[in-house]
């Protein structure tokens, strides 16, 4: 009897863990603030990117220029098929918009961004205002709708 006890648990838990993760799977949510970032000497380089909570990427971080209004970078591994429609996704926005750029990141490759940003799976989406400030912030296949509404709170 206690064997079935388990088994109903482990599924309860398997179902209720299952459950969140589509919920949320590809939210836009704001940008954590990085730790220390009260302190003077943390890695925000602007009272603008502190008042935004967001950590500031330059376009040398990112290998690609930042956009005039926003930019999307985009975290992936080869291996990953949500990346590709996240690259879709993000793709078909930004021809759309003037001033918004996309850039890809493969995380393989950049270990450094991947640790200091607490990049913990691919795809991650990151939103940076015109200053390069970390102000949304996505896990898993992002939805246009929350993509267009979060963009529409940075620009």
């Amino acid at each position: 009897m206690t064997g079935v006890w388990i088994l109903v648990i482990a599924l309860a838990a398997a179902t209720a863990f299952g459950l969140w993760r589509r919920w949320s799977d590809g939210r836009m949510s704001d940008a954590p603030v990085p730790v220390g970032a009260d302190e003077p000497e943390a890695h925000v380089d602007t009272p603008d990117a502190r008042h935004h909570g967001g950590e500031l990427l330059t376009s040398q971080e990112l290998g690609a220029a930042l956009g005039e209004k926003a930019t999307f970078v985009q975290f992936s591994s080869a291996f990953c098929q949500p990346c590709r429609s996240t690259r879709l996704l993000l793709g078909g926005i930004v021809a759309e918009l003037p001033g918004v750029a996309h850039v890809e990141i493969d995380a393989e490759e950049h270990m450094d961004l991947v640790r200091r940003l607490e990049i913990r799976r691919t795809p991650t989406v990151l939103l940076l205002d015109a200053d390069g400030a970390i102000r949304k912030r996505a896990t898993g296949l992002p939805r246009k709708s929350e993509v267009l509404a979060a963009l529409g709170q940075v620009v």
